[in-house]
């Protein structure tokens, strides 16, 4: 009996990853490249006449497929391709956590302000506000943190540090309307994020703070200890809505959480009025104040 060796054959790659390297070519061919893909697919590197071959990391960018449907594919590589020519010559690496995790920040935005929520790397403060992860001053896209071996969450709490290490903010004491409040002022657009540890910057009672947002540079706070706070919600609310800055509305910090406080200008026979619809919680804090 004889026996033949069979050379083994590489294993066949899944269906997705085939798909995806087709597009990729296709895209760098449009952009006037050559690519050649590592073993692994893991990456690829870019070469064209006249240009420094460069290495695009593709993890991220697979994992961020998986997550789509295929007709966003196109888009998601144009975009990819389109921005690892962008930053090329950036000094670090944002696919090495290692590199990019000291220059992780935060930076606070309107939900409305966002274009594409699904082209950012953040999360919900509440329904109005999102608290975005940079690198530096630019955002980071999901492709590059996809290449992180840490989830999202954890990437946000290194930026949280990061802002708390890097970052102390200026505190004023000043008036709205003969109601005192203090202004806490930053360099960096994270001064929301600075409300994790308010306590490091004025006694915080019991039953939280009142806060307005009116640019992501800025929080304005007033204590929640005593009936007064019913005024302090409305010249708060108007002096937001007047810097028409990152959100008119007033916000409760409480127990780690930044939870809205309806409250709507109104115009009635000629006068302006103030119509406060409070959640449930605060609307309890309220009546116990009241007695």
């Amino acid at each position: 009996m004889s026996f033949f060796r069979r050379d083994r054959e590489p294993p066949r790659r899944p269906i997705e990853d085939v798909d995806l390297d087709s597009l990729l070519g296709l895209v760098a061919d449009s952009l006037g490249f050559v690519c050649e893909f590592a073993r692994d697919g893991a990456s690829l590197t870019l070469r064209g006449d006249g240009v420094t071959a460069m290495v695009v990391k593709l993890t991220g960018l697979r994992r961020e497929a998986g997550r789509r449907a295929r007709e966003d594919w196109p888009v998601l590589v144009s975009e990819h391709l389109a921005h690892a020519l962008a930053t090329a010559d950036e000094r670090y690496d944002a696919c090495d956590l290692d590199q990019a995790g000291p220059l992780l920040r935060t930076r606070v935005e309107s939900v409305d302000e966002v274009a594409d929520l699904t082209r950012v790397v953040g999360r919900h403060l509440n329904a109005d506000l999102v608290e975005l992860l940079t690198i530096g001053t630019r955002l980071v896209r999901p492709e590059e943190a996809g290449c992180w071996p840490v989830p999202t969450a954890r990437a946000l709490d290194l930026a949280v540090a990061n802002v708390r290490r890097e970052e102390r903010l200026r505190t004023e004491n000043i008036e709205l309307g003969g109601t005192p409040v203090t202004r806490l002022t930053g360099r960096g657009p994270s001064a929301a994020t600075h409300l994790r540890w308010l306590g490091d910057y004025r006694p915080v009672p019991a039953d939280g703070v009142l806060a307005v947002l009116p640019d992501p540079y800025t929080v304005l706070v007033h204590p929640v200890d005593g009936i007064g706070v019913v005024r302090a919600i409305e010249r708060l609310r108007v002096h937001a809505a007047r810097t028409g800055g990152l959100s008119p509305q007033v916000y409760w910090w409480h127990a780690g959480r930044l939870t809205l406080i309806k409250a709507d200008i109104v115009l009635q026979r000629g006068q302006t009025r103030l119509v406060v619809a409070p959640p449930p919680e605060f609307a309890r804090i309220l009546a116990r104040l009241a007695v």
